[in-house]
C-alpha cells in the first residue's frame, strides 16, 4: 500500500468533504437544543365546541342525499361539532374535499370547513383570535413533509410571538404549532441536516448522497492509512 498516496486522498478528500461532517454534528446538537427548548408535537384531543346531541334530527342517509352528487360512492362520515352545533363531514370517492351538512336541518354548506378549522385553532389556543392566511395543498419551507398531513389551513394569532398553528379538519386537530423562534431553529437545522436550502428534491438527495459517501471513503481512507502506516515489526 502506497502510504504516502493514501495520506494525499485522505487530506485533501477530507478537506473538501469535511463540510458534511460539521453541517451534520452542527444539526446534532441544534437538535439536542431543540429538544429542550421547543415542545413536543400537538396531542391528539377531542375538537371543536361541542354539540346538543338532542338536536340530531337528520340520519345520515339524509344528510347525504342532500349532497350535489347524483348516488355519491361515501368512503366516511363524521359526525363534527360546529359552533355548539351538530354537523355531518361526508367524503365521497369524486370529492377531494369533505363537504357538511347540518344534522339539524339538512342545509349543506360549503364554508363550514373554515369555520370549523378556525375552531379548532381557537381551541388550540386558548381562545385567542385567529386569521386564515393559507391553505395547503402541498408541502412547503415551514410545513415539511415531515408532518404528513394535507391538506392543512394556516391560522397566524397575530401576537408578539408570530405564532401560527397548521389544521387539518380531516383529523379534527392542529399537526404543527410554531412561531417565530421555533421556526428559527427549525429552519437552520433542516438546512444543516437535510440540505433544504436546495429547493429541488432532486437536486438535495443528489447532493445528500454524494456529500455522505464522500465522507464514508475519507473514513475508510484513514482506516487503510493507519495499517499502511503502522510500525513494522521486528
Amino acid at each position: 500500500m502506497n502510504a504516502r498516496l493514501i495520506r494525499k486522498l485522505h487530506r485533501w478528500i477530507g478537506l473538501v468533504f469535511s463540510l458534511s461532517v460539521l453541517m451534520a454534528s452542527g444539526s446534532g446538537v441544534l437538535h439536542n437544543i431543540m429538544t429542550r427548548t421547543q415542545a413536543p408535537p400537538p396531542a391528539a384531543r377531542p375538537s371543536g365546541g361541542g354539540m346538543d346531541v338532542n338536536a340530531i334530527k337528520v340520519s345520515v342517509a339524509e344528510a347525504v342525499s342532500k349532497l350535489a352528487e347524483t348516488n355519491p360512492e361515501v368512503q366516511a362520515v363524521n359526525l363534527r361539532g360546529i359552533g355548539g352545533q351538530p354537523w355531518y363531514q361526508i367524503y365521497t370517492k369524486a370529492s377531494r374535499t369533505p363537504q357538511y351538512v347540518s344534522a339539524v336541518d339538512g342545509r349543506l354548506d360549503p364554508s363550514r370547513d373554515e369555520a370549523y378549522a378556525a375552531e379548532i385553532a381557537r381551541n388550540f389556543l386558548a381562545g385567542a383570535e385567529v386569521k386564515k392566511t393559507d391553505f395547503l395543498t402541498a408541502f412547503n419551507s415551514e410545513y415539511i413533509n415531515i408532518f404528513r398531513i394535507l391538506p392543512v389551513y394556516r391560522f397566524d394569532a397575530g401576537d408578539g410571538l408570530d405564532t401560527r398553528v397548521y389544521v387539518s379538519t380531516t383529523t379534527g386537530s392542529v399537526t404543527r404549532h410554531t412561531d417565530k423562534q421555533r421556526q428559527f431553529e427549525a429552519t437552520v437545522f433542516t438546512n444543516f441536516h437535510k440540505l433544504g436550502f436546495i429547493p429541488n428534491k432532486d437536486m438535495r438527495d443528489l447532493a445528500l448522497t454524494v456529500l455522505t459517501f464522500g465522507t464514508f471513503v475519507v473514513a475508510c481512507l484513514g482506516i487503510a492509512l493507519f495499517f499502511a502506516t503502522r510500525p513494522k515489526k521486528r
